[in-house]
């Protein structure tokens, strides 16, 4: 199966789930919050900068039960990020 390109609105709104999950991980470190949610360091990147625009259901599941946040508040702080 071959997955139509990504249109810039999809990678803006990846770029700025990546924000919302470095704001929710804090001091705590890529390598411990990736191990706690099953999944790479490398694929944990890859979603925070943004290369992974997409990321599956599951996934983003796993990051908010490792950040103990919820999925309505990471998607709050990725629509209105805390700036200053």
């Amino acid at each position: 199966m071959i997955r139509p390109p990504l249109r810039p609105d999809e990678h803006d709104r990846g770029r700025a789930l990546g924000r919302a999950l470095r704001t929710a991980r804090g001091p705590r470190s890529l390598l411990d919050v990736a191990a706690e949610a099953g999944i790479s360091p490398e694929t944990l990147r890859k979603i925070e900068t943004g290369r992974i625009a997409t990321p599956a259901f599951f996934t983003i599941m796993a990051l908010c039960g490792a950040l103990g946040v919820a999925p309505d508040q990471l998607l709050e702080t990725a629509e209105h990020p805390i700036t200053g």
